[in-house]
């Protein structure tokens, strides 16, 4: 009875995820992971940052290369490296709304998440200048009423594939760039994180992967473009 039980429970919890978090839900259409698949193109996308030295980083190597990402932004790490988050936008990538404080009972909570999206709204077009118009809720959580709370305040919900579902633990640059490349096609949006949540946390290992990853790509032909770009979508508010 205990094993059926954990069985129940596992399939259940497997049933959940699924459905609510997935990129390949039937809501992935309503919660786009990938673009059109005529060209190799790929956007990357960055979250929970902006997180030092790590953000910083990132930004130095996406300039060796001329290359334009797209980084979902949690609003207190905004609060926390303002001029990251101008350095960012300044140098032409695009900046996007990753909720306020990246917890996870905020889903729980009637109208929480929504005061989390719009407190963070508020402060990325304080520090930045630009009101975002793209949003990606932490953990891909694509509950269909929260997704149609987004495009109210008008956001575009934006989900994408992980780079290397194990990144959280950091494991070797090299091996998470190459689960990346190998998982990579034409329209694919690749998600890595420069932060942890809310927290920040060593990223040293991403930073590895991400220059791996772009040398990957690029010796594949691939072309990098923005979130915005890819799916024919404003990436600002006017």
């Amino acid at each position: 009875m205990i094993v059926l039980a954990g069985l129940t429970l596992a399939a259940a919890l497997g049933g959940a995820y699924w459905l609510l978090m997935s990129p390949f839900a039937p809501s992935s259409r309503a919660y786009p992971y990938h673009g059109p698949a005529a060209e190799r193109v790929v956007a990357l996308t960055f979250d929970d940052g902006p997180n030092e030295p790590y953000t910083s980083q990132i930004l130095d190597i996406l300039a060796e290369h001329d290359i334009r990402a797209t980084f979902f932004q949690v609003g207190q790490c905004v609060e926390r490296h303002p001029d990251v988050a101008v350095r960012a936008i300044g140098a032409g990538h695009v900046v996007g709304n990753h909720s306020l404080s990246h917890r996870f009972g905020t889903y729980l909570r009637p109208g929480a998440f929504a005061r989390e999206v719009e407190r963070s709204q508020h402060i990325l077009a304080r520090v930045t200048g630009r009101t975002p118009a793209l949003a990606r809720t932490p953990w891909l959580w694509r509950q269909p009423a929260l997704l149609r709370m987004l495009r109210r305040g008008g956001l575009h919900p934006v989900a994408g594939e992980f780079g290397h579902a194990l990144e959280v633990f950091q494991p070797s640059g090299v091996r998470m760039a190459r689960r990346a490349v190998a998982k990579t096609g034409p329209g694919s949006i690749l998600i890595f994180h420069d932060g942890f949540d809310s927290r920040g946390g060593d990223r040293a290992q991403t930073v590895v992967a991400v220059r791996e990853t772009i040398e990957g790509l690029l010796a594949r032909g691939y072309r990098f473009v923005t979130v915005d770009e890819l799916l024919g979508v404003p990436a600002y508010q006017s």
